[in-house]
């Protein structure tokens, strides 16, 4: 995290400044400098001046600073010359450095304290001292949003989400790993701070999938979670954006966002256990009669169930005659015993097809690595 900061002001420092500067550890080795070409470069005189105790010195041409940490020196920084500008400059850069750094230090402990709100490792009872610590504000409605990134992806992503959500004080980005990007997003405020009722779960979500599709050209999924009241809630919304990929995966792949209020029997069929599955199916599909039925009739069963059982407007969009429709609708009671044009049927049929979806995809997990998960 040091070396980040650390290079990040060095690469800043090149457009401002007419001299070399570099950040040296004690033995003498540069880590960071505003010329790339220093770093590696050893400054024998660093060590005899991390063993005086002067704060400040000059040597060999340069002018060194020992940068402290926690009350430690742990870096130096030297710039080239010995003049009162060289002074000058290393002391404004020393301030600068530290500041940076406790900036990084104090964000890694506000993401800290976030991401242990999400995976629950927080005591409700401290969640809103805290939050008044870090000026969150704790009671205003928020969603969580789990998005999932490809690995070469991830840093990308956080990039493009800071800049769509600016205030970090309201709206915050937690990278979970390098597949896993949660975002914490305030509905009651706008990026001005402003009350809004127009900032929605949805209007959210598809505003960062358009951004980042346009951005990167790759696909990308989103779990939504439920809008909740207060911080200490949002682990409940984070569980359930969670919850909204993984069941999503099963039985909507197709779909880019998927939300939590939105999964239907799938919530329910993911939490039976895959031996009542296995005998459910068994006894709506006698004799693996669902297998038998060909390609062409399963895409007419989903058109027919996409149109709420409307023949007409099924055969319309499948450019087939009223007649065939019937046909393979009679094809399909006739292997399976379900007549699909009556609703208790279609239902049975289509819990069915979602219990089969279920039980493919236990079956994939019990062959499948952690690294393959992931992927997926």
């Amino acid at each position: 995290m040091e070396l980040d900061v650390l290079e990040r002001c060095m690469h800043e420092m090149q457009v401002i400044l007419d001299r070399t500067v570099a950040v040296v550890s004690p033995d003498g080795k540069v880590i960071a400098a505003t010329n790339d070409g220093e770093v590696g470069r050893v400054y024998p005189n660093v060590a005899v001046f991390f063993a005086s105790a002067d704060k400040i010195a000059v040597q060999d041409e340069t002018t060194m600073i020992k940068l402290y940490i926690n009350g430690q020196p742990k870096f130096a920084i030297v710039i080239d010359g010995t003049d009162n500008q060289a002074h000058t400059y290393v002391s404004l850069i020393n301030r600068w450095l530290l500041a940076e750094l406790e900036d990084e230090v104090h964000e890694a402990d506000f993401n800290s304290f976030l991401k242990n709100i999400l995976l629950e490792n927080e005591l409700p009872g401290d969640i809103p001292l805290k939050a008044r610590d870090y000026k969150i504000a704790y009671a205003t409605k928020r969603c969580a949003f789990l998005i999932c990134v490809k690995e070469n992806d991830c840093q990308s992503v956080v990039d493009i989400l800071r800049n769509m959500f600016p205030n970090r004080q309201q709206d915050f980005i937690l990278p979970l790993d390098q597949e896993n990007i949660v975002l914490l997003k305030d509905l009651q405020r706008d990026q001005d701070g402003n009350f809004s009722v127009n900032v929605t779960s949805d209007s959210v979500a598809e505003s960062v999938l358009g951004t980042l599709k346009s951005e990167l050209m790759t696909t990308f999924h989103i779990g939504v979670g439920l809008v909740i009241e207060t911080l200490k809630d949002v682990a409940k919304s984070y569980r359930e954006a969670t919850l909204a990929l993984v069941i999503g995966r099963i039985f909507s792949p197709e779909s880019d966002i998927m939300k939590y209020e939105q999964l239907g029997l799938g919530r329910l069929i993911y939490q039976l256990s895959p031996t009542l599955c296995k005998m459910f199916l068994d006894e709506v599909f006698p004799d693996n009669s669902y297998f038998q039925l060909d390609n062409e009739t399963l895409l007419t069963i989903d058109k027919f169930f996409e149109n709420n059982l409307n023949g007409s407007e099924t055969s319309r969009q499948l450019f087939v005659h009223r007649n065939t429709l019937v046909y393979r609708l009679d094809k399909v009671q006739k292997l399976t015993r379900l007549d699909l044009r009556k609703f208790d049927d279609a239902v049975l049929f289509k819990l069915a097809s979602m219990v089969r979806l279920y039980l493919e995809y236990q079956e994939r997990q019990s062959f499948t690595t952690p690294e393959d998960l992931n992927r997926e």
